[in-house]
């Protein structure tokens, strides 16, 4: 009876667990249909398995990195048939040092402690640090591009456009709903998308994204919500990105480097 109680409770905390996954497995491939086959191949791995919760006290340490030895042993970047500026965004991301990119999401999106990047990685907390170190010279290399915002508060707005700025971006536009965000994109023609859900007069940010992408399909787009579970579901199409709120600046740089890395074409569901 203890047993299956606690075969019971783990396999209600890995459901838990899982929307973080899938998020961070998408940021390393930048799709969704991708990120979610190396998460389902990571459960697929632990029905047979599950001693890595033995050895690791946090199960969301011990999931992440079972997660992190099959991408590991597998992992590349995707999009060899991309075109324009995905096709650039590729050739840089190939020269990337390895596992810089695994370290910086790690630490700064899924917000784990060195420590516990260290346990993930199968790294020392010193040699984590020196990857975060490596991690932010490339980023500040990374690909510059043209970057819109769709944000309803001025303060979040004003935010975003400064961070994104100091990373060399060129800030196309700042619209707070919908209906003036698809006029924006079609006016100035964004590599970027940073995006609100809950827009001032009610509208939705996600049906903002889906009207612009029906024309500008290559445009990578980064989500804020307070709420990311709701987005990664797995129950429809879903964004590649996803930033918690509150967020932090890391977070901004962090997401806006690895998403000029890929094209994001999936069309949401409101």
């Amino acid at each position: 009876m203890s047993t299956a109680v606690n075969e019971k409770s783990l396999s209600l905390t890995v459901a838990s667990l899982l929307p973080y996954l899938r998020r961070y497995a998408r940021a390393l491939t930048g799709d969704q249909q991708t990120g979610d086959k190396y998460a389902a191949t990571t459960l697929e791995a632990l029905l047979s398995d599950r001693s890595v919760f033995k050895q690791i006290e946090s199960p969301k340490v011990a999931l992440f990195h079972a997660f992190h030895l099959i991408w590991s042993s597998a992992g590349a970047p995707t999009g060899e048939d991309e075109t324009g500026l995905a096709k650039r965004a590729q050739a840089h991301l190939r020269r990337l040092t390895p596992n810089t990119r695994e370290a910086l999401l790690l630490h700064t999106i899924e917000e784990f402690t060195l420590d516990d990047v260290a346990q993930i990685m199968g790294n020392t907390v010193d040699e984590v640090e020196h990857l975060l170190s490596i991690a932010d010279a490339e980023m500040a290399e990374s690909i510059q591009g043209r970057v819109m915002v769709i944000e309803d508060e001025a303060i979040i707005a004003l935010d975003l456009q400064g961070i994104v700025s100091d990373m060399g971006h060129q800030i196309t536009g700042v619209a707070s709903i919908a209906s003036e965000a698809v006029t924006l994109a079609a006016e100035t023609k964004p590599d970027l998308i940073l995006s609100d859900i809950q827009l001032a007069d009610g509208s939705s940010g996600i049906d903002a994204v889906n009207a612009i992408l029906k024309s500008a399909k290559d445009v990578p787009v980064i989500f804020i919500t307070a709420f990311p579970e709701r987005l990664l579901t797995g129950e429809r199409p879903e964004p590649a990105f996803v930033i918690t709120k509150p967020y932090s600046e890391d977070q901004v740089r962090s997401a806006v480097s690895q998403a000029m890395f890929f094209s994001s074409t999936e069309t949401l569901l409101a």
